[in-house]
């Protein structure tokens, strides 16, 4: 469904937007903003302006008109997908013919001077574990087998903690667990030491389905409503004491950072590219989980970046150091493929759900998604511009993830900011 608003030569009046690192006319995400002493409410970034969707209800669609009259973007998201693509036609048409300039002016906003919050209510948030090449090196950290049999039959996720994510810039408080030294027989309550980063695509649930109605693969991707960027943080010393039998619990529910901006499924039609092949030998998905469709477009080639910076590093002004390049076309399994199985068992998602795609690092050493690979689980450090070194994160260090959609004769989008500064735990 490549249409007009995605022309590479469209322009907008706003003219910050033209050639803007992320937020071009052929972007305009959905977040919701506030200015100091007013309420939140939906926007769209447009450069470095936000656009007051509520104040200008009167000149859009009747029902994306009314979705966005509350707090949060759920009403919208859960629009049916042809709706949510009338809402983009007609902002872009909006913000591209200067006869419009004049109606808009009174509700666009700096960005520099507004608040972002969560885009939507998170009712239920799962992380998927569909990086092929993260599970495989954590594997042989951890055991002779890397992956482990069930991994190329089905989308591997667990349950996460939804009141515990927040918007970049939020920091994050070094979390306290339980955990047992090497050598020791009796486990003690402490601060981590061995605070990950897990770089990750968030994908928000649109439409929802009913409880016992399985999403079929083939519609699964119209109940997609867009992505963001997502940093699962990890206690790995807590993780790796509590996680046998039942998985993850303690050691990553503390907090989850998100871009606060949601990238339209509808904003990302160009950026649609072939899911990469299977290894000779893989077994091909349960009839459930395939659709040659969403083999032919159900990746997306979204490059994904982690940066870092110790206090020390911002004290001397020194530029980020790039920890890892990525690519969404890296993860073994679809979005779609996500949703379908997380609904074959008769689960409802609700508009406005979540599911992390589980850490994205590349077969590449420079594109690994975590410091459990990059330091080899510790053994390897990584040394700073500044002569410090790390395995994992220290209080005052600040992580950086950005990603940007590309693709030959289209303007290329990005995802806006998601970072978070590790603050001590007292």
């Amino acid at each position: 469904m490549i249409d007009e608003t995605h022309d590479a030569k469209l322009t907008s009046w706003v003219e910050s937007a033209q050639g803007h690192a992320d937020f071009p006319i052929q972007n305009l995400p959905l977040g919701i903003f506030s200015r100091e002493g007013a309420e939140p409410r939906p926007g769209t970034a447009i450069g470095n302006q936000i656009l007051d969707l509520r104040g200008i209800a009167h000149l859009l669609p009747p029902r994306s008109g009314t979705a966005i009259a509350g707090p949060t973007l759920n009403g919208l998201l859960g629009l049916p997908a042809d709706e949510r693509r009338a809402l983009r036609q007609r902002l872009s048409t909006l913000l591209s013919d200067t006869r419009h300039a004049a109606a808009l002016g009174p509700y666009m906003h700096p960005a520099a001077e507004c608040i972002m919050h969560l885009p939507a209510r998170v009712g239920d948030y799962t992380d998927f574990y569909v990086g092929i090449h993260h599970a495989t090196n954590i594997g042989k950290l951890l055991r002779p087998t890397p992956l482990l049999p069930n991994y190329k039959w089905i989308p591997i996720g667990y349950h996460g903690r939804a009141s515990s994510i927040r918007v970049s810039g939020v920091p994050v408080v070094r979390p306290v667990g339980q955990q047992r030294l090497p050598d020791t027989v009796e486990p003690l309550v402490a601060p981590t030491d061995r605070l990950d980063l897990e770089l990750e695509l968030g994908v928000w649930v649109g439409g929802g389905n009913a409880l016992g109605s399985p999403i079929p693969i083939s519609d699964a991707h119209t109940h997609i409503a867009g992505l963001t960027l997502l940093n699962d943080w990890s206690a790995r010393d807590v993780q790796a004491w509590e996680y046998q039998p039942l998985g993850p619990f303690l050691a990553k529910n503390f907090h989850t950072t998100i871009s606060p901006w949601i990238v339209t499924a509808e904003a990302l039609e160009p950026f649609r590219v072939p899911q990469a092949p299977r290894p000779d030998g893989d077994p091909r998905p349960l009839p459930y989980l395939w659709d040659a469709n969403d083999q032919a477009r159900g990746a997306f080639a979204i490059e994904l970046e982690v940066a870092m910076t110790s206090a020390a590093m911002r004290d001397q002004g020194m530029e980020p150091l790039r920890l890892s390049l990525s690519d969404a076309r890296a993860m073994y399994w679809t979005a779609a493929q996500m949703v379908a199985h997380h609904t074959v068992n008769g689960c409802n998602l609700m508009a406005g759900d979540l599911l992390g795609t589980g850490t994205i690092s590349t077969a590449c050493p420079s594109g690994l998604g975590s410091l459990m690979e990059i330091t080899a689980g510790g053994m390897e450090p990584i040394t700073l511009p500044t002569g410090e070194q790390r395995t994992f994160l220290l209080d005052g260090d600040e992580i950086l993830i950005s990603g940007t959609a590309r693709a030959e004769g289209f303007a290329p989008i990005g995802f806006g900011s998601c970072r978070a500064t590790i603050v001590s735990h007292a």
